[in-house]
């Protein structure tokens, strides 16, 4: 390994970039790649989560991209709209921080066709976008496909599945024969590649692991209850874990209006995105969630590819993935670049054999946690993992005696009892009431002591003082 970037023969004004950016050296998985992409092979790209792969095109593709030539020359494609715009985003920052004249344009679905039309006549030497749109606009010749040299697919897999592999193919075949294709995912499953192998020319396959793996630096842990309590355990959970940034993963089959006002009634800061919701609510949505606005943000599994949030510490799977690949993309949400994360699943006893095959086939140890007072802990050692800080723990029970129901009557307390004789308590407040309906009058207190008392052993007779009527 070079371990630097000017090992790798990268643009200097490129590593200038990159340090305004805090990154002054490679990743593993792009010191494998750039050689390899530079050189003009197609080239398979598989790494975990987090680990720069979007950097590991990125970098290679701004060292082919011709500046004397003001033309369409590359097509990055995505498989939802904030991949897109992250996408976008990010070679935007780094042409401004390089110093280098190169455009970006996004190109997705839902957005006025005639504005990105006209986006287009500036001719972006990168076109970022959903595959539907960009192929619409490839027929309609707007996007000038002759001039196309290189084509990435991000998170390929997904993109070649049944549903999008026929539009990929349409599109790869207005192309130029002698173009470059790139792809690149954290799980490459055989089928995508077959889907692309008759464009492809002796591919290059680049991978840091021999097989599919996850992020090293996740640590994952298992809360097992009923379906009816997983609200309580988040809740729970949430305040336990400290969690400062998280991910909660739902199925379609969830309300998450309904979750997100529970959230919000116990004073959390949370945002839901969803492919039911509109594209200007799921960009406010993330970018309130990107800010630190929100602190917990509600997703589908839409947001599980690619999604690159900073200092998300927790990724929960509120909802149980359905399958090891999905698992994998929602977990890999956390412990971005060099940095730790957790995944939590709620699980229910139905699950404990998926989790097994989780393990097995990740060759990862997920933890079975409980909540014990305001504490996770490991349920086979007993060790705490992680516990709520004084200010939302339980008030003590020294504090909790005195917040207890008074048992006596409203008007009269153990104080009173203890300094009272042993006659029966006379609450001041049923004394006042039942004046009314008695012989006592205001003159009554000029009376002999024995007519007052007789009175007065005519009331507790009557069965009136000594109750509570409440």
């Amino acid at each position: 390994m070079t371990h630097t970037f000017s090992a790798l023969k990268i643009n200097h004004s490129l590593i200038e970039g990159l340090k305004h950016q805090g990154i002054t050296s490679p990743m593993p998985i792009q010191e494998l790649t750039l050689p390899a992409f530079l050189e003009g092979h197609d080239v398979i790209i598989e790494s975990h989560t987090g680990s720069g792969k979007t950097l590991a095109f990125v970098l290679p593709l701004f060292e082919k991209i011709d500046l004397t030539k003001r033309e369409m020359q590359a097509i990055i494609l995505a498989p939802t709209h904030e991949l897109v715009m992250q996408i976008h985003e990010q070679i935007t920052v780094l042409a401004k921080n390089s110093s280098l004249n190169i455009q970006s344009c996004p190109i997705i679905g839902e957005v006025n066709i005639d504005h990105q039309i006209k986006k287009l006549r500036d001719k972006p030497q990168i076109i970022v976008g959903t595959a539907g749109r960009i192929l619409d606009l490839m027929t309609k010749k707007k996007i000038t496909a002759s001039t196309i040299q290189t084509v990435i697919l991000d998170e390929a897999d997904h993109l070649l599945d049944q549903n999008q592999a026929n539009t990929i193919k349409k599109m790869l075949y207005l192309l130029p024969k002698d173009r470059q294709i790139c792809l690149c995912s954290a799980s490459m499953s055989p089928t995508a590649i077959e889907a692309v192998k008759t464009f492809m020319t002796h591919p290059v396959i680049v991978r840091t692991a021999e097989q599919t793996v996850l992020n090293p630096r996740i640590k994952h842990f298992c809360l097992v209850s009923e379906q009816r309590e997983k609200f309580d355990m988040l809740r729970k959970l949430l305040v336990a874990t400290h969690t400062q940034r998280a991910l909660i993963f739902v199925s379609q089959n969830t309300d998450t209006t309904t979750l997100v006002e529970k959230l919000k009634h116990h004073g959390h800061s949370v945002a839901t995105i969803s492919g039911k919701l509109t594209k200007e609510a799921r960009k406010a949505a993330l970018t309130a969630f990107r800010s630190g606005k929100v602190k917990l943000l509600i997703s589908s599994d839409l947001s599980a590819r690619g999604l690159d949030v900073p200092d998300i510490t927790h990724v929960i799977h509120f909802d149980f993935p359905l399958t090891a690949h999905e698992y994998l993309h929602r977990a890999g949400r956390s412990a971005r670049g060099f940095k730790e994360g957790h995944s939590i699943c709620l699980a229910t006893p139905k699950d404990l054999g998926a989790i097994r095959i989780f393990e097995r086939d990740f060759n990862i140890t997920i933890i079975p946690i409980k909540l014990i007072k305001g504490q996770v802990r490991d349920l086979k050692t007993g060790e705490i993992v992680a516990s709520c800080d004084p200010s939302h723990q339980k008030p003590s029970l020294e504090k909790s005696e005195s917040k207890k129901r008074n048992k006596y009557p409203k008007g009269f307390n153990s104080e009173k009892k203890k300094n009272s004789t042993a006659s029966t308590p006379v609450p001041e407040a049923k004394l006042k009431s039942h004046k009314k309906n008695t012989s006592f009058k205001e003159d009554a207190s000029h009376a002999s002591h024995t007519s007052t008392l007789a009175d007065a052993l005519s009331l507790i007779a009557q069965d009136k003082f000594g109750k509570n009527y409440e």
